[in-house]
C-alpha cells in the first residue's frame, strides 16, 4: 500500500531539492552580477520623486473604504449582468427573478453608500 505513494514522495523530494538549489544558485549569482547601490539618493525612500512628508502608517479616511465598497458593488453588477443578459432566453423567468433579487441587494448597497456620503466629492 505504501509503495503506491513512493512516486509522490520522490516527486516531492526532487521538487523541494530543485527549488532549494535554484534559490541558492539564483541568490549567489544575483549577488555576484548585481551592481552596487548608487548611493544615498538611490536607496532613500521616495514618493512620486520627492521625500515622504507623512508617516506611512497613517489612518485612511473612511471614505476610501466606502469608495472601495462602491467599486465592488458596481463591478459585481456589471460582471454578472453581461452573462445573465446573454443567457436570458435559456434561464427564463427563474433567471429574471434571481437577477431581480441580486439587483435589489446591490441597490441596497448603493443606498448605503449614498447615505454615508461616499458619492459626495469634497
Amino acid at each position: 500500500m505504501l509503495s503506491n505513494y513512493l512516486p509522490v514522495l520522490i516527486f516531492l523530494v526532487v521538487s523541494a531539492g530543485l527549488a532549494a538549489l535554484l534559490l541558492v544558485l539564483g541568490t549567489g549569482i544575483g549577488r555576484l552580477l548585481a551592481k552596487s547601490p548608487g548611493g544615498k539618493e538611490k536607496v532613500s525612500p521616495y514618493e512620486c520623486g520627492f521625500e515622504a512628508y507623512e508617516d506611512s502608517r497613517m489612518k485612511f479616511d473612511v471614505r476610501y473604504y466606502l469608495v472601495a465598497i462602491l467599486f465592488i458593488v458596481f463591478d459585481l453588477e456589471i460582471a454578472f449582468l453581461f452573462p445573465w443578459a446573454v443567457a436570458l432566453k435559456q434561464i427564463g423567468a427563474f433567471g429574471l427573478i434571481a437577477m431581480g433579487i441580486f439587483l435589489l441587494i446591490l441597490v441596497v448597497g448603493f443606498i448605503y453608500e449614498w447615505k454615508k456620503g461616499a458619492l459626495e466629492w469634497d
